[in-house]
């Protein structure tokens, strides 16, 4: 058995340039030993899981939708709207929802205070014989990964991950 304890995990931020997205995250299953570029599925794991902390006002990235990849989602504390092509939706502590490829969506924190939630991922992107993609609805970006890292394109021309969102 692979055991580890949150507080032992170190913590990831990621904040955007004018201050509208930022999130702070655990991944998981890192911490139990996924080696993310290995192709030996035994040190891949199916899937990823990661605990994200959204602070107030603030909202997670910008709205997109993964071309390969499944997620879900269950709130941990906190409240937050969760946009879709729908509209928006409020969620609080105990909902589960769930996006498939193709579906466009955004968390956002809309509470008093920070909005958490664990998301589980079927990670596609690391060493997956499908590959993910990610499109920008908003400002017509795709992202894609080349050599393991993530390149944003926005008409052919590569561009800043945060451009045209903010």
């Amino acid at each position: 058995m692979r055991k580890v304890n949150l507080k032992d995990i170190p913590e990831q931020e990621r904040k955007s340039p004018k201050g509208k997205f930022e999130r702070a995250s655990k991944n998981i299953s890192i911490a139990l030993g996924r080696e993310p570029e290995s192709l030996d599925l035994a040190k891949r794991h199916p899937f990823d899981l990661t605990l994200v902390r959204i602070p107030k006002g603030k909202t997670l990235c910008p709205y997109h939708a993964h071309s390969a990849e499944t997620e879900l989602y269950l709130v941990v504390s906190g409240h937050g709207s969760v946009r879709d092509k729908y509209g928006i939706t409020e969620v609080g502590p105990g909902d589960a929802f769930f996006f498939q490829p193709g579906e466009a969506h955004q968390l956002s924190n809309a509470g008093d205070e920070e909005f958490a939630y664990y998301v589980i991922a079927d990670n596609p992107r690391s060493g997956g014989a499908t590959g993910d993609s990610c499109y920008y609805p908003d400002s017509g970006k795709w992202a894609v990964v080349k050599d393991g890292l993530e390149e944003v394109i926005l008409k052919g021309n590569e561009t800043d991950y945060f451009d045209g969102e903010e």
